[in-house]
């Protein structure tokens, strides 16, 4: 799609939620989904500011952007999946249950989705919406790049706190991504209750970083 027509989309079937999730490729810690409603009359006024894909802003402007569309959405809910889940289900199931958990929680309730990706939501929590698959939504819905940049602040935030529990495996500077430092840690000195168990670190590389 492009970007004009999910505007339209947008516009056309108010109220409609973007959704994103991160987390997605760490090693450590849940996956975290958000779930935003924005007015029509603040689309083109947040993108001007400079909201889009949150792996595209440095930290400082991905806090100020989450202060604004705090302020200015009509509803915005975050959704999680634990490392239980994760390992349980597989991290896709586990992304799609923390999505539906995060629009389970607006509201009011939106009459469409936006969902990043090409993975359609189950509904298993709430009765079935409307939705819409957007390959690199964050990129092309002001939506779905709002949820990503509120997913994004509340997962780093989230990782800072657990860095002071867990200190050995540098959580403050990497996210629960695999960096090289963090595999490092694992290998001398195991997994934490909180590492995904069926991730293996060798399968892990520098590209699935911060995704």
């Amino acid at each position: 799609m492009e970007k004009e027509q999910i505007r339209s989309l947008e516009i056309a079937h108010h109220p409609v939620a973007g959704v994103d999730e991160v987390g997605r490729g760490a090693l450590f810690g849940e996956v975290v989904a958000a779930a935003v409603i924005l007015p029509i009359t603040q689309l083109a006024n947040l993108e001007n500011l400079g909201v889009t894909d949150s792996k595209k802003l440095s930290p400082q402007k991905r806090e100020k952007l989450d202060l604004l569309i705090r302020e200015v959405a009509i509803a915005c809910a975050i959704g999680t999946a634990s490392v239980v889940e994760i390992d349980h289900m597989n991290i896709l199931g586990a992304s799609l249950l923390a999505m539906e958990r995060a629009i389970a929680q607006l509201q009011p309730q939106p009459d469409h989705c936006l969902i990043d990706g090409n993975q359609l939501l189950r509904f298993k929590l709430i009765p079935p919406l409307a939705q819409t698959t957007v390959i690199k939504g964050d990129s092309l819905s002001i939506s779905i790049a709002a949820a990503s940049i509120v997913a994004k602040v509340w997962r780093d935030r989230k990782m800072i706190e657990l860095a002071n529990s867990y200190p050995d495996y540098d959580l403050a500077t990497n996210k629960g991504y695999g960096t090289a430092k963090h595999r490092q840690a694992i290998t001398n000195l195991g997994y934490s209750d909180l590492h995904r168990k069926t991730f293996k670190i060798k399968e892990i590389g520098e590209k699935d970083q911060f995704v």
